[in-house]
């Protein structure tokens, strides 16, 4: 177990990082900041050169590969850092000086157990990309295939360990601070973040996130999800089939290849609809450098290390959250964050769809330009203190990644109306799983389950309340209360041996 001194010390040297860079700025002017964590804030920033505008991303960046990461889950988390910090921790997209070839050659050599001769004809030796994980280099199979192979960073897993047994570490001790440092939920956050990196980490769960998501997504044939080689992929290298198409951020190079971004930008908005709310598992790190045009504006996605699910009932909330919001029916999104619990049942309905109305009102019917996902999302997170709404991890994920996809969206496309663009998707589903069609499938459904499970609770009844057997049934016996006190066992003895004998004492003894 790490010592609480070592914590501190890994703390401190964070903390100096973080206040040279502004970062912590936030911390020690917001009103809900615990106390000691304030002093603490303002003791790391001791003789630093703090800038007028807070460089968070910059910050997270110069501290390592794990806080990274560690800044994109906060990203997720603007009731937990504040707006400002959650705009600048976006940018953050793993861009980091690659590892020399000779050293990624032997990990790649080592991560797939064979020589790398019979897998490839060739691997070119500049990577494509370098990130806090690993690293990504383009190659040509044996048989002739266009690949990208996947990498994981020497060392990396070492040093996720040690980070994330601080930052869980550091997370306790900020619950013990207040009961508003308790609402946020902090070690929920930071359990989350090494489940997440877990998964990351383990390139064979990346590549059944890849194959899950290509099967989910064949409804739209616009979204596309390059193959995995699963014969040169292991838990430490990756290989999938090379995607060779325009970045999204290149918007000139899109403009002079004649690609029609309006359309891309709905295609990417139906795809994330498709996957969060009709699938359940969805694509949580599209940022720019992570999707692809490709000819006949199609999409094309890469790096599925990290993704999101979310079962039926809670996308059910949520798509009737978006058609609530979209067409103006705030009643009924305030009673679904009652029956779903997100709102404790000591408030009124009523109160929080006012509050509610107050958010969304103002943004309906405006182009993304004036009003966004974003901004309604920081809205709702400014009512979560009013109304006592504990923090949904399973949520933040979502919330995340739609405001990821808005920016690509109006990067794409700055008048598009993502309430408009998802409107005719959302309504739809909630036909078909809401509507009465879909409740009778349902009811007949369960209903058949459970004449078909009939006989299976039959057989259990009977083994817990077996057939009589020959004995006769007992007679009914007279209760009689048992005195335990000292010595009783010799005085039964004595009883029996003048009763009945030696013998019947003997037995009792035994």
């Amino acid at each position: 177990m790490t010592s609480p001194i070592v914590h501190s010390w890994r703390l401190l040297s964070w903390g100096r990082t973080l206040a040279r860079h502004g970062a912590l700025t936030g911390i020690e002017r917001d009103p809900n900041t615990p106390a000691p964590l304030r002093r603490l804030a303002r003791i790391a920033r001791l003789g630093a050169r703090v800038p007028a505008q807070p460089r968070y991303a910059d910050a997270f960046q110069a501290i390592g590969p794990a806080a990274i990461k560690l800044g994109q889950t906060l990203a997720t988390r603007p009731d937990l850092v504040g707006e400002d910090a959650t705009r600048d921790l976006l940018r953050l997209q793993d861009q980091l000086p690659s590892v020399p070839y000779e050293i990624i050659r032997e990990a790649m050599r080592a991560g797939l157990g064979r020589d790398l001769d019979t897998l490839f004809s060739r691997i070119e030796e500049t990577p494509v990309g370098a990130a806090s994980i690993a690293q990504v280099h383009r190659a040509v199979t044996t048989d002739g295939r266009q690949v990208a192979v996947k990498v994981l960073r020497p060392g990396v897993e070492e040093e996720f360990t040690r980070a994330i047994d601080t930052y869980q570490w550091a997370a306790a001790q900020l619950e013990g601070m207040s009961i508003e440092a308790r609402r946020l939920r902090p070690r929920l956050t930071i359990e989350n973040f090494r489940r997440w990196t877990l998964r990351e980490l383990n390139f064979r769960r990346e590549a059944a996130s890849a194959s899950e998501l290509a099967e989910s997504m064949t409804a739209e044939p616009d979204f596309v999800v390059p193959a995995v080689d699963w014969a040169r992929s292991t838990a430490k290298v990756l290989t999938i089939e090379w995607i060779d198409g325009i970045k999204l951020s290149d918007r000139a190079a899109l403009i002079a290849a004649g690609y029609d971004l309006p359309k891309l930008a709905q295609t990417l908005v139906r795809a994330f609809l498709r996957q969060a709310i009709a699938e359940g598992f969805f694509h949580a790190d599209m940022h720019q450098g992570n999707l692809f045009a490709l000819p006949g504006n199609k999409i094309a996605a890469i790096d599925f290390g990290i993704m999101g699910r979310i079962d039926r009932r809670a996308r059910v909330w949520l798509a009737e959250i978006l058609y609530g919001l979209i067409t103006g029916n705030y009643k009924r999104v305030a009673e679904i964050h009652f029956e779903a619990g997100y709102v404790p049942s000591h408030h009124n309905v009523a109160e929080f769809a006012t509050a509610l109305r107050a958010v969304g009102e103002p943004m309906r019917g405006l182009p993304v330009k004036d009003m966004s996902i974003g901004m309604m999302l920081d809205g709702l997170f400014s009512i979560t203190r009013d109304f006592d709404m504990v923090t949904q991890p399973h949520l933040l994920l979502l919330q995340k990644t739609m405001v990821m996809v808005e920016g690509v969206a109006t990067g794409l496309d700055p008048d598009i109306n993502l309430w408009h663009t998802a409107a005719p998707f959302v309504t739809e589903w909630i036909r078909t799983e809401l509507g009465p069609e879909a409740a009778l499938a349902d009811r007949l459904i369960l209903d058949f389950k459970t004449l078909a499970g009939l006989p299976d609770l039959v057989r259990r009844i009977e083994a817990r309340y077996p057939a009589p057997g020959g004995e006769p049934p007992a007679p009914p016996l007279k209760e009689i209360e048992v005195v335990r006190i000292g010595g009783w066992r010799y005085a039964l003895v004595a009883a029996l041996s003048a009763a009945a004998g030696v013998g019947a004492a003997l037995a009792v003894l035994h």
